[in-house]
């Protein structure tokens, strides 16, 4: 990943409890690490020479929105025009499943218009990300 041209966010829905927003943040971290792996710098070890594994290589913000502003900008990037980007997406569908399997014949029976983002990740080009979501506040 070229971190001069390239970056990672998360939005939120800030209207989520506290436990709700690092459980979905999580979620949305693992999956962007499988798909991006390049991010993740070497183990380190300290002075007392314990080994730390290694963390991403670059800050994600993460970013509040509400579930209106969630759902446009997941339509947005349904567009051909972010097709490159990596898109990961928790939806209060996902939230509820207890099993894969459950998560997976659920999405196969609902339609985006039922779905309700907890929070999305995405990461490519800056540019692209920016434009997107360059107006919004940081969660705090």
């Amino acid at each position: 990943m070229n971190v001069e041209n390239e970056k990672c966010v998360i939005i939120m829905d800030d209207s989520l409890p506290l436990g709700v927003i690092a459980n979905t943040a999580a979620v949305l971290g693992i999956t962007i690490g499988m798909k991006k792996p390049d991010v993740i710098g070497n183990d380190v070890f300290d002075s007392d020479d314990n080994m730390h594994s290694g963390i991403i290589q670059f800050p994600i913000p993460v970013l509040k929105g509400n579930r209106e502003l969630l759902k446009q900008i997941r339509l947005k990037l349904l567009k051909y025009e972010y097709s490159d980007l990596i898109v990961v997406d928790f939806s209060d569908l996902a939230q509820g499943c207890k099993t894969y399997d459950e998560f997976i014949a659920k999405m196969a029976n609902s339609s985006e218009a039922e779905l309700h983002y907890l929070g999305i990740a995405i990461c490519g080009n800056k540019k692209k990300i920016n434009k997107l979501t360059g107006n919004l506040p940081l969660l705090r």
